[in-house]
C-alpha cells in the first residue's frame, strides 16, 4: 500500500490542523493506520493509531485530549484532528500501515507516507 500525507502548515499555538493519509489500493480497510511524528534531533515517536474498522484508537499521552484519529475506508483515507496546538507538536508526521492489529511501535509499520510538516509559532 502506498500512503501520502498532507495537511501540515505553519499554525499559531492554540490553533487547529488537520492531516489526511491518502492510501491507494484495494485493502485500505485490512490495514491498522498509525500517525507517528519526529521533531528535529528526535527520535520518531507514536502519536496515534486506529484500528482496521476504526472501533479502537490509541493516543500519545501527549496529545490525549487535543488530537483525534478516525478513518473512512470508502475514501482510503485516515485523518488527524489536532487542536490546541502547542511549539512542541512542532514534528513531521507521518502516516502508517500495517496489517493485523493496531501498534504503538515505530517497527511494527510495514508502510510509511512521506511526511508532512507542522509548525505551531508560540
Amino acid at each position: 500500500v502506498q500512503l501520502q500525507a498532507s495537511g501540515g502548515g505553519l499554525v499559531q499555538a492554540g490553533g487547529s490542523l488537520r492531516l489526511s493519509c491518502a492510501a491507494s489500493g484495494r485493502t485500505f480497510s485490512a490495514y491498522a493506520m498509525g500517525w507517528f511524528r519526529q521533531a528535529p534531533g528526535k527520535e520518531r515517536e507514536f502519536v496515534s493509531a486506529i484500528s482496521w474498522y476504526g472501533g479502537n484508537t490509541y493516543y500519545a499521552d501527549s496529545v490525549k485530549g487535543r488530537f483525534a484519529i478516525s478513518r473512512d475506508n470508502a475514501k482510503n483515507t485516515v485523518y488527524l484532528q489536532m487542536n490546541s496546538l502547542k511549539p512542541e507538536d512542532t514534528a513531521v508526521y507521518y502516516c502508517a500501515a500495517r496489517q493485523g492489529p493496531v501498534g504503538v511501535y515505530v517497527d511494527e509499520y510495514d508502510y510509511w507516507g512521506q511526511g508532512t510538516l507542522v509548525t505551531v509559532s508560540s
